[in-house]
């Protein structure tokens, strides 16, 4: 058993929680990029969460999920002092961190912020000049912006509405800066929604700026034995679970990636509408 030391509504969203859960062996091993699979009862399913921070001397695994589906429904009633069933981990191949002679960029969408936050500390680490984007659909779900701004020497924020910080997408900032610096970026990671990544990727590919990103809203088992996460780059057949989840985005076949990710919707909402009625959320009880 594994118990959850923190539990935190970090977004005016109550949806939006961070879990530090006590993983000793997870957290001594773990690297920007990686993820871990958590279970949290003998019913429940297994889910891939990416590790937003870890702290080796405490021991401790930090996450930070957004309720959306049955199981991280399930997750988010959890509380301080009880335990998840199971904690696998580190998991996936970390990013590759190194000294860039110009500036890199690191952008995270939505609950994307949490991953892209370990990637944007290990290249300042490093020794490069990194720039921050992060972007939300409202000011409800920014997060960790004082955190982004202390391992970044540029941050700018966006809102799609412009309830906080700049208005419009995270592309439209990532192109200003594009602009400003001439075109002078080694390279970028950019981790969110599935289609945000796919309309970076396309914006970039025209500037020959390698491209990273996360394909782990794809991920099922989390150890290549199920298949669901199957993605092809370039002409190669890959696992996001065992071989990424970190790929050139200009070499990722979007239209397959996007498709695969809503091959069990229909599964997903039977299952969140049993939790929902169990939890009167249907109007039943």
């Amino acid at each position: 058993m594994f118990p959850i030391v923190r539990k935190e509504v970090i977004a005016t969203n109550p949806a939006v929680k961070l879990f530090e859960v006590k993983a000793p062996l997870v957290a001594a091993k773990a690297k920007a990029g990686q993820f871990f699979i958590l279970r949290c009862n003998e019913q429940g399913e297994r889910i891939p969460l990416t590790i937003a921070d870890y702290n080796r001397q405490a021991g401790t695994v930090t996450t930070i999920f957004q309720e959306v589906g049955a199981s991280t429904k399930i997750l988010g009633k959890l509380n301080e002092g009880e335990a998840i069933l199971d904690f696998v981990g580190p998991l996936g191949l970390p990013s590759e961190i190194k000294k860039h002679p110009d500036p890199v960029v690191c952008v995270g969408g939505g609950i994307g912020i949490a991953p892209v936050f370990p990637i944007a500390r290990a290249l300042k680490e490093a020794g490069n000049y990194v720039i921050g984007i992060i972007g939300a659909k409202n000011k409800d779900l920014i997060f960790w912006e004082d955190r982004m701004r202390a391992v970044c020497d540029e941050l700018i924020v966006c809102t799609d509405d412009g309830s906080y910080g700049r208005r419009g997408f995270v592309t439209d900032a990532l192109k200003d800066v594009y602009t400003q610096r001439e075109g002078r970026i080694n390279q970028i990671w950019a981790i969110g929604p599935m289609i945000m990544m796919r309309v970076i990727s396309n914006t970039t590919r025209p500037w020959e700026v390698k491209t990273i990103v996360s394909m782990n809203p794809i991920m099922l088992d989390g150890t290549g034995m199920c298949g669901a996460c199957r993605v092809l780059v370039g002409k190669e057949t890959k696992f996001a679970c065992v071989d990424g989840p970190e790929f050139d985005g200009h070499l990722i076949d979007w239209d397959l990636a996007m498709k695969r990710a809503l091959i069990f919707k229909r599964e997903e909402q039977r299952a969140l509408a049993v939790v929902e009625c169990q939890g009167g959320g249907c109007g039943c009880h």
